[in-house]
């Protein structure tokens, strides 16, 4: 990836367990993981590259992340099956529709199509 002066260049989330967490975002949307050490995991495939630090304490999410997919009810069954929560169904907004979600660790997403 090429680093450009002003652009979103990583991402980084805290997590409550990050076994539970790469198992996730790897069954879900097929991230890959890079450990470092037992409380960090660096993650890549995602579009964006990003890490997950391991915390203890209550997880307050400051920043909604949007990830695209073509296919909304797809990827939200999978989200579920993978004990990921709905915190806010389906809607249409101009450009497409999108959906929220809570991982296993309390962060929340949004996922959004054009479709």
């Amino acid at each position: 990836m090429k680093l450009v002066n002003n652009h979103i260049n990583y991402i980084e989330f805290k997590a409550t367990d990050l076994e539970k967490i790469k198992v996730f975002y790897k069954s879900v949307f097929n991230w890959e993981f890079t450990d470092y050490g037992s409380t960090y995991t660096a993650f890549s495939e995602s579009g964006l590259m990003g890490g997950f630090e391991k915390t203890d304490k209550t997880i307050s999410n400051g920043v909604l992340i949007v990830i695209y997919h073509n296919n909304l009810d797809l990827i939200k069954n999978k989200i579920i099956e993978f004990d990921g929560k709905i915190t806010k169904d389906i809607f249409p907004f101009p450009g497409g529709k999108r959906f929220h979600f809570q991982d296993p660790s309390g962060n929340i997403l949004a996922i959004w199509s054009d479709n």
